[in-house]
């Protein structure tokens, strides 16, 4: 597919040649649904935890006898019918994170790529930098591209720690890597950023035929 390619002031000055294989492929609703149940999942603490009967601190003799009370038998406090007592079945530290096939990645990750390319979501920027790293010159410039106050997504080549400096400030905006992306990130966002190296090297890097290389 062909894609138009706009300067950091908003115009429009040349097109390239994108990988179908990556931008306009069938889009699979399924591996996006595992994706982003995978990284939500991975991104868990589990840290919650309750105490057992066990667990809850008390003495642990029976409150009254077995007969003759005409109350319910009853062992000791820290039964978990009590307040105070233990809890049944509630929750312990875990590791909820799991890892997903390759294969399947790959397949949500351009599935994605070519959601957002089908419509006006997806541009491609001429490659650029902020040699002053301030936040008021990356807004300019993402004015001009008809972004603003709404969640972007700004796909770099490689890491820049200037764009980086001057995107801190900016809270509807994150920075992903063309090799490093995520998925409910870029699902969930409203514009989609890509600048032209990084456009490029992502037809090469989801390419099938050598991923399977690999």
């Amino acid at each position: 597919m062909e894609k138009k390619v706009y300067s950091v002031q908003g115009k429009e000055v040349k097109t390239i040649p994108l990988n179908d294989e990556v931008f306009a492929r069938e889009v699979s609703e399924g591996s996006i649904y595992n994706l982003i149940k995978n990284e939500l999942a991975n991104k868990r603490v589990g840290t919650a935890d309750t105490k057992t009967r066990s667990e809850v601190h008390g003495a642990h003799q029976k409150l009254w006898k077995q007969k003759g009370t005409g109350r319910a038998r009853m062992g000791t406090k820290q039964s978990p019918v009590w307040v105070g007592g233990g809890v049944v079945f509630g929750p312990h530290p875990r590791d909820y994170s799991y890892t997903l096939p390759r294969k399947l990645k790959q397949l949500a990750m351009k599935s994605i790529l070519s959601l957002k390319a089908g419509g006006e979501n997806l541009k491609v920027v001429e490659d650029f930098s902020i040699t002053s790293g301030k936040t008021k010159d990356l807004v300019t410039i993402l004015k001009n591209l008809g972004v603003s106050g709404e969640k972007t997504v700004l796909i770099l080549s490689k890491d820049d720690e200037m764009v980086k400096r001057a995107a801190r400030n900016v809270p509807w905006l994150s920075f992903l890597s063309y090799n490093r992306l995520r998925g409910h990130d870029l699902f969930y966002s409203k514009n989609v950023l890509v600048m032209e190296s990084a456009a490029l090297s992502l037809s090469d890097f989801y390419n099938s035929e050598k991923s399977e290389a690999k």
